[in-house]
């Protein structure tokens, strides 16, 4: 098991009617955290990193704190690239070692989203990594990009987008936003629905952080195989150094207050896999 593709966990929930959770991390005490706790639940799990958090360490430096730490567990962990905002970037993680990819070409008319996302897919096929990509636009703010003008993915256009570009995975605007929801999401979970009649690739929910626990589920039950989680995990990592430096103002090994930080993001990361019912499924 250890360090795999995100292509077998995929298969085996969308079949199964579970998600995986998907869990961006920003340096080694939170890729430590989340390990820890798919090996608590026994799940499989994705590690995943944005391009601006690429651009803080590299993507030789992640690939090298996902492997390590993988290799000494026994649930599958896979690290994924997440909102890949070229083809250069795509191509670049898959050759460092990354399991999986996304390719996010959401902002480009139709035509040059698969364009995009096929030249990526015949790309990392070739070395049996599988590919993300996204269709309609999510909104909100995900990492340097904002997208103040989110538009739901047509079923239509699913279905010709999976069959021209052979993307392994789907992910949908469905009313879903990245960052912190201002309201309450009110999510088209119908067009879900309909999207996962007509096409035969797991589905992707991206925004998931604060979206409420019985939404996600039922996301979940009308075809989500994978639901991305970013801003509660930076949130709760945050919140347990505070904490830390909080009682003890005077510290300075950072041991101490990563330890400290790393059991937030624990814990939250357990309650994300159970949300997901992939607890077990290791």
């Amino acid at each position: 098991m250890a360090f795999v593709t995100t292509k077998q966990m995929m298969a085996l929930a969308d079949r199964g009617g579970y998600a995986i959770g998907a869990f961006n991390v920003e340096n080694m005490e939170m890729v430590k955290a989340v390990i820890k706790a798919a090996e608590q639940m026994e799940a499989p799990v994705i590690l995943q990193t944005t391009p601006s958090t690429v651009k803080y360490a590299g993507l030789s430096l992640y690939y090298a704190n996902v492997k390590a730490a993988a290799e000494n567990v026994k649930v599958p962990v896979a690290l994924h690239l997440d909102h890949g905002n070229s083809y250069g970037l795509a191509i670049q993680a898959m050759y460092t070692g990354y399991t999986s990819v996304m390719i996010d070409g959401s902002k480009e008319l139709l035509e040059e989203n698969i364009a995009l996302t096929k030249r990526v897919v015949d790309a990392c096929s070739a070395v049996g990594v599988p590919v993300e990509a996204e269709l309609g636009k999510v909104g909100g703010k995900e990492d340097d990009s904002e997208c103040n003008d989110p538009g739901y993915t047509e079923p239509e256009d699913a279905v010709r987008f999976v069959a021209e570009t052979g993307v392994q995975s789907l992910a949908v605007a469905i009313g879903t936003a990245h960052g912190i929801y201002k309201g309450e999401p009110k999510l088209d979970v119908d067009r879900l629905s309909e999207i996962r009649k007509r096409v035969d690739v797991p589905l992707v929910l991206h925004g998931a952080s604060g979206v409420p626990a019985e939404l996600v589920q039922e996301c979940i039950r009308r075809g989500i195989s994978k639901v991305n989680f970013a801003t509660e995990l930076r949130i709760a990592y945050s919140e347990g150094l505070k904490e830390y430096l909080k009682k003890d103002p005077n510290v300075f090994d950072p041991k101490k207050y990563g330890a400290a930080a790393m059991g937030y993001v624990t814990e939250l990361v357990c309650q994300k896999i159970a949300l997901c019912g992939s607890q077990g499924k290791a």
